[in-house]
C-alpha cells in the first residue's frame, strides 16, 4: 500500500496510508492531508492513484511543489521520491513496487528502456511476461514499435499493467492494460503526444492495431497481436 511520510527539519510528524483514488494535500482542515503552515496552499496538491501508481499534481499553489528539489505540475511519483512543499518533506514509499522497479520507459538520444516484468496485485510476476490472475486482464500480447531516430526498428512489449513512455518534461504518455484492450492518455509534459495525428488528452483513449503514436519528437506504432 503506498504511504506518504510527513516530516519537517527531520523529524516525522505523520504517516498516511493512500487509500483512495484521490487523496488531498494542503492547510485547509477539509483535506485528507493537512498541513497547518503559512506556507502551503489552502488546496496545494492532489495525488491520483490508479492501480498501484500515484501521480501527484500541484493545484496552482502559491509557493509551489517539488520532487528530488525540481517544480513539478504533475508527475507519476517513484518508490522513495521526496515530495517537498516549503519547509515540509514528504516521503512516497511503495513497497508493492520495490526501490528497483522502474514504471517509466524514457526515450531520447536513440536509446529505449525496455519495461521490467510486471508486477499485479497480489500475484507474482511471471519470468516470461505472462501476469498470472491479473485481474482478469486477457493474455493479448501487444507491442510498441520504434518507427523514428536511432532506435527505430525497436520493439518494447507492454507486459505491465501500466507502462509509461516519453520524455519527462517534454511529453509523457501512459499505456494501460484493460481487460477489454490497451488505451493511452496524456499524462505530463506541454506538448502533448498525438495518436495517429491527433493530440491525445487526459480522457484515456483505446488503442487499436497499427495505430500510430508520437511522443516528443519520436514516432511510434502500437502493434497488437
Amino acid at each position: 500500500m503506498p504511504k506518504m511520510i510527513v516530516s519537517i527539519d527531520g523529524v516525522v510528524i505523520k504517516e498516511v496510508q493512500l487509500t483512495k483514488d484521490r487523496t488531498t494535500l494542503g492547510r485547509r482542515p477539509y483535506n485528507d492531508i493537512v498541513i497547518d503552515n503559512l506556507a502551503v496552499s489552502g488546496e496545494h496538491a492532489v495525488l491520483q492513484m490508479s492501480g498501484n501508481e500515484v501521480y501527484l499534481e500541484d493545484l496552482n499553489s502559491t509557493n509551489g511543489t517539488y520532487v528530488n528539489g525540481k517544480a513539478v505540475k504533475k508527475q507519476l511519483l517513484q518508490n522513495n521520491d521526496t515530495v517537498e512543499i516549503g519547509k515540509y518533506k514528504i516521503k512516497y514509499l511503495n513497497e508493492a513496487a520495490g526501490p528497483s522497479f522502474e514504471k517509466t520507459m524514457i526515450i531520447k538520444a536513440g536509446a529505449v528502456l525496455p519495461p521490467v516484468a510486471p508486477v499485479s496485485a497480489g500475484a507474482g510476476a511471471a519470468p516470461n511476461g505472462a501476469a498470472h490472475g491479473d485481474m482478469g486482464i486477457l493474455p493479448v500480447k501487444a507491442t510498441i514499435k520504434v518507427l523514428s531516430g536511432a532506435a527505430a526498428g525497436r520493439e518494447v512489449p507492454l507486459v505491465k499493467v501500466v507502462t509509461t513512455i516519453g520524455k519527462p518534461g517534454v511529453a509523457v504518455a501512459a499505456i494501460t492494460r484493460r481487460p477489454q484492450g490497451f488505451v493511452v492518455a496524456h499524462v505530463e509534459g506541454g506538448n502533448k503526444p498525438t495518436l495517429n495525428g491527433a493530440a491525445i488528452g487526459a480522457e484515456p483513449v483505446t488503442l487499436k492495431n497499427g495505430d500510430m503514436l508520437e511522443l516528443a519528437g519520436t514516432q511510434m506504432q502500437f502493434v497488437q497481436a
